[in-house]
């Protein structure tokens, strides 16, 4: 990869793990299903200016109701909830051990010996830190955040079959996709008038923080990645997609005073770990079919 590149893995890492704290802000004024709702709108304004990508309507919104909705509507009432950002931002990357393990009951992709033990590690890292849940959140909420790396996993699958097709424009529509059941469910849940209410009483904090989840984080960050998926190979990428609980545990720690007790952290840390030993394996060459 040119230097280039290199920065701009970093950045979109960096940004994501900021991207954490940021939805922390905008929860402190919103509730999940408004701030999320918000987020997916900014993010599918470029869609007044670019057209739908080759995708048909029901993989678009399947990709979207995964990779993007179910996603970050998870990571929000999770963390409203009380799960602390920095370990929220470890366990949202556990999606590479569920991704994996999908593919071999999706695509029937065998995973290498290495991989199998950074699930392993990653497994036991989660069994660790459900160990310290009930402590300063619930066990609901812990729950609740779990599905996020599930359906993101899920949403991984689902976007390989979405070839040949410009990503700012893909994921502009996924981002329009998300938005629109999600402001019904926002008027269902929360109401019109609490709603256009938490609206008008957001704080210049609460407005740069949505602005910078919709603008920079969602919309900015996910076309910079697919551009650099595009021009590099996955092994070449994905590894930085690493720096991003670092970056959000860190962030945490200065922004909001977040300490983590030593079985946690050390979940985090092997958490990570097992995440690393599968994401920087290397699959062994496919061998050429017989003539």
């Amino acid at each position: 990869m040119k230097p280039a590149d290199i920065f701009l893995a970093v950045l979109v890492a960096v940004i994501w793990g900021l991207g954490f704290v940021a939805s922390r802000l905008a929860l402190d004024e919103l509730p999940p299903t408004l701030m999320t709702t918000l987020r997916f709108a900014i993010a599918a304004v470029p869609c007044l200016f670019v057209r739908k990508p080759d995708v048909s309507w029901p993989l678009l919104i399947a990709i979207s109701a995964t990779l993007f909705l179910g996603q970050f509507l998870a990571q929000a009432f999770g963390i409203a909830h009380g799960v602390p950002v920095g370990l929220a931002s470890v366990i949202v990357q556990s999606q590479a051990l569920f991704t994996v393990a999908f593919a071999v009951v999706a695509f029937g992709e065998v995973p290498t010996r290495a991989q199998i033990i950074g699930i392993g590690i990653a497994a036991v890292g989660l069994l660790m830190i459900c160990g310290t849940v009930g402590y300063d959140f619930s066990v609901g909420a812990f729950a609740v955040l779990m599905i996020s790396p599930v359906v993101f996993a899920i949403g991984n699958l689902l976007l390989r079959r979405a070839r040949d097709v410009p990503m700012f424009d893909l994921f502009a529509w996924l981002c329009l996709a998300s938005a629109v059941p999600l402001s019904a469910l926002t008027l269902m849940t929360d109401g019109a008038q609490p709603a256009w209410h938490a609206l008008l009483n957001m704080s210049p904090t609460g407005v740069a923080s949505i602005l910078a989840i919709g603008a920079v984080s969602t919309s900015i960050a996910y076309w910079l990645w697919g551009r650099l998926l595009r021009d590099h190979t996955a092994a070449q990428v994905v590894p930085f997609a690493l720096l991003v609980p670092f970056v959000g545990a860190a962030a945490s720690s200065i922004a909001f005073g977040e300490r983590f007790g030593p079985l946690r952290l050390a979940g985090m840390i092997t958490v990570v770990c097992g995440i690393a030993i599968m994401l920087l394996s290397k699959r062994p060459p496919a061998v050429p079919a017989a003539a």
